[in-house]
């Protein structure tokens, strides 16, 4: 089906407002600008120290502040003490924090708020399964980080049959998290091949966090789950059976670390980012995570594909 791309997503309205506030208050910076929408990773070169990258204010504040929806398991979720945020954005964001000689706060923000937050200066980064794409470009600067696409979760067995991208979700209700891509281009995208087909169609079942969605599954509420492939991948396996992956991950897309447009810290957390690439440290946490199927060699700034 067109247009899939992948996972978490905010509605365009708000990344039309974060343009409209970031364009009022920021000035372009002229090495992050060069690289806008190409992909560009010339600017963090091999053997650059992020440290002399991180732009003056944030380095005088000495503090990063992360944003994360804590409802993504085995991104960011709850610890068992229901208070400290684990996962691999929030590894990540530590390592990160350590390679550009800054302490991290990594705190839980709901997840289609956090764009907005950073365009208003609440919050220096969004580390949160964010799809990088051209639209969200125009408000903020990303460095690639993951790679990922999106999967249907459905109780052990499938009783219903249901497969991903197929008309086997007719009339069927699928569980989503508010403002991703699957609420906002999946279901819309399902239903049209439905319609087409002279089928019902697709029920979808929005809610604040993730595990609302899951929980609508074991619950009978909803048939399924659309979710990214890690996070589906994720819970299946903490389900005790309950929970299995229909088919293939679809709508291959990459993560993107966000951040306030035109600073210049975009080059701080690349050049960062290549040296946890390089020196090991990257793998080791996506490994520790389950999820080093997605890991990438070539991080890079705005590296939408879509």
């Amino acid at each position: 089906m067109p247009q899939l791309i992948g996972h978490r997503a905010v509605a365009g309205g708000a990344i039309l407002a974060a343009a409209a506030l970031l364009a009022a208050g920021c000035a372009s910076n002229p090495a992050t600008s060069a690289g806008s929408g190409s992909g560009s990773s010339a600017s963090a070169s091999a053997g650059t120290d992020p440290k002399s990258l991180v732009p003056a204010d944030v380095k005088a504040k000495g503090t990063l502040i992360v944003a994360a929806d804590a409802s993504y398991a085995p991104n960011e979720f709850f610890a068992s003490d229901g208070k400290t945020i684990i996962g691999m954005d929030a590894d990540l964001a530590q390592a990160l924090g350590q390679e550009l000689g800054l302490k991290v706060t990594v705190q839980n923000v709901t997840f289609d708020s956090i764009l907005a937050g950073i365009s208003a200066g609440k919050y220096d980064l969004g580390m949160s399964s964010f799809t990088d794409t051209k639209e969200r470009e125009g408000a903020v600067d990303f460095v690639t980080y993951f790679s990922a696409g999106s999967s249907l979760m459905v109780k052990a067995g499938n009783p219903e049959g249901l497969k991903p991208n197929d008309v086997s979700l007719c009339g069927k209700t699928l569980a989503v998290e508010k403002g991703t891509v699957q609420e906002s281009t999946d279901i819309p995208a399902d239903t049209k091949t439905c319609t087409s087909a002279g089928k019902p169609a697709v029920k979808g079942l929005s809610f604040d966090d993730q595990n609302g969605a899951n929980l609508a599954l074991s619950s009978g509420r909803a048939d399924g789950v659309l979710a990214d492939s890690p996070v589906a991948d994720y819970a299946a396996k903490q389900s005790g059976g309950k929970f299995v992956i229909s088919g293939q991950p679809y709508g291959t897309a990459p993560y993107g670390i966000a951040m306030p447009k035109g600073t210049g810290m975009s080059n701080a957390v690349l050049a960062a980012l290549k040296v946890l690439i390089s020196n090991g440290t990257y793998n080791q946490i996506l490994t520790k995570w389950g999820i080093q199927d997605g890991g990438i060699t070539n991080p890079v700034i705005n590296g939408a594909t879509s």
